[in-house]
């Protein structure tokens, strides 16, 4: 790797209420005293495994109790869960007694991570909510609500000053409980250099992606393997459409009205036309994006400019501290053959994304290869950053 970069934060909406509303956390972050009880929902599960993983060794937040379905429930750990991880099962959570994904089991975490399928995270998750439980979630559930924000933690922190409304939306309204959502696993990887590129150069106007990805986004069991083997699938339901969705919630700002209230604006000052294919392909882990653009500014920047714009950048969870940032959130490969699922999707724990073949495009401006590992900053890493940023940020009270 010759070069590295990573992504800057975009609008500051300081002056949210919930962002500024405790102070930061008295929690000793620097030497490992602070503390902070978290709980996963989900935890049999592919996504739930990779959070006990992360978090096995975190330096502030303590594994303090482990949901599933019931059919788990009263079961150590090690016992319900078929460990589909290359590592062992952290011994932190060997031991943990499994429980029903019920908000009084959850009562003392700080945090909820939640890994559930998408068919049982609604109901669960909102119960969780309703118990003033501050809920990270890793489904698709919420992400189109108009008050739970959507982040990629390297590009769009600055949704969480939506929080406020959200809490004020109930009745009686929450002091603690809230959701955020993280993106799905191909619109994360694709989404954070293209933030980077447009703080650089101003808006993008036009967006063509080609995933190729890997069968761990499925879950488990996934992909028969006499579908996917020396196959390529051409279709994964609804996951065009999400990318084509999700990138402008992602990218856009937020607007604030007359009488101070927040929406999402999905890009509206600068629309964003994108245009999705998505393919399944027999790599294990790592999500593989064949990317063009053409930008709003003429002339468009040239393809050693978005080199050194990629370069350049640093995001918000880096300088605040957050400790599962990695240090290059985006790492510029400049070998003709790079980025490469087997390769790199481990560098740095995959919590960056890898960029390649940086070029000229001849039909639209520039087009990149980037890389993302799906099940770390696709899925659970994205979910953990986002909670150490709520908590440098005061969003969450410890």
């Amino acid at each position: 790797m010759s070069s590295s970069a990573t992504m800057s934060t975009g609008t500051d909406y300081s002056d949210s209420p919930l962002l500024w509303k405790y102070p930061l956390h008295n929690l000793n972050m620097q030497d490992g005293s602070g503390s902070i009880n978290v709980g996963v929902l989900g935890a049999t599960g592919t996504v739930g495994q990779r959070f006990i993983t992360l978090l096995a060794d975190h330096p502030w937040f303590v594994l303090h109790a482990l949901g599933a379905s019931p059919r788990s429930a009263g079961k150590t750990y090690s016992a319900a869960v078929n460990w589909k991880q290359a590592n062992h099962i952290p011994a932190v959570a060997r031991d943990l007694i499994v429980k029903e994904c019920i908000p009084e089991h959850f009562k003392d975490c700080a945090v909820v991570f939640s890994g559930l399928d998408a068919d049982v995270a609604g109901e669960i998750e909102e119960a969780f909510r309703a118990a003033d439980l501050a809920v990270f979630s890793n489904a698709k559930n919420y992400r189109r609500d108009p008050l739970v924000p959507l982040i990629v933690p390297y590009v769009n922190p600055s949704h969480l000053s939506i929080l406020p409304q959200q809490q004020l939306s109930h009745s009686p309204p929450l002091t603690k409980g809230f959701i955020v959502t993280n993106a799905n696993c191909s619109t994360t990887g694709c989404v954070i250099p293209l933030s980077a590129l447009e703080k650089a150069f101003g808006p993008i106007e036009s967006l063509l992606v080609t995933t190729m990805q890997a069968i761990s986004g499925a879950g488990y069991p996934g992909v028969p393997a006499l579908d996917i083997m020396d196959n390529v699938i051409p279709f994964i339901s609804g996951e065009e459409e999400k990318m084509e969705w999700e990138m402008l919630k992602i990218l856009g700002g937020i607007s604030k009205a007359d009488d101070g209230s927040r929406a999402f604006d999905m890009h509206a000052t600068h629309p964003l036309r994108v245009s999705a294919s998505c393919n399944r392909v027999p790599v294990i882990d790592g999500h593989t994006e064949c990317v063009s653009i053409r930008f709003a500014q003429r002339p468009p920047p040239s393809p050693q400019q978005v080199r050194e714009a990629l370069v350049g950048f640093t995001c918000e969870a880096q300088t605040l501290g957050c400790p599962s940032a990695p240090r290059h959130v985006v790492s510029v490969h400049e070998e003709p053959d790079r980025p490469q699922p087997r390769l790199d999707r481990y560098y740095q724990n995959g919590a960056g994304v890898s960029v390649g073949r940086i070029r000229q495009c001849q039909v639209l401006d520039i087009k990149f290869v980037v890389l993302s590992n799906n099940v770390s900053i696709g899925a659970a890493t994205s979910s953990i950053v986002n909670a150490e940023l709520a908590i440098l940020k005061g969003v969450i009270q410890c």
